[in-house]
């Protein structure tokens, strides 16, 4: 059974003692994993509690790395969930905001 899990439950799961990273909205703990990574760990680390879908695509992973990648799935991100939706609406936002008081700015002097 796969568990729907949310982004700020895999952000917590950061460092040596417990790692999962997503890719592709799946989620992985790779925990066990991080010795045995052809890339040593420091990668893994760098992605950890994060969305490393653009990270494992660009490296070119081999079918076999794919297929190991499958037995460390746990889940999968809740629908419409995503390791960085909050931080992209942040910055919408303060987008939006500058750009109304430039535009408030202008017309009302």
């Amino acid at each position: 059974m796969s568990l729907k899990l949310t982004s700020s439950e895999v952000k917590k799961h950061n460092n040596r003692k417990s790692l999962w990273i997503v890719i592709k909205n799946d989620v992985y703990d790779v925990t066990s994993y991080l010795s045995e990574h052809p890339g040593g760990e420091d990668p893994l680390l760098d992605a950890a509690g994060q969305d490393a879908t653009r990270a494992f695509e660009d490296v070119g992973h081999s079918d076999d790395a794919r297929s190991i990648l499958k037995k460390y799935k746990i889940g999968s991100l809740i629908p419409g969930e995503s390791c960085g939706s909050k931080l992209k609406w942040a910055l919408l936002a303060l987008a939006a905001a500058v750009i109304i008081g430039v535009a408030y700015k202008k017309y009302a002097s």
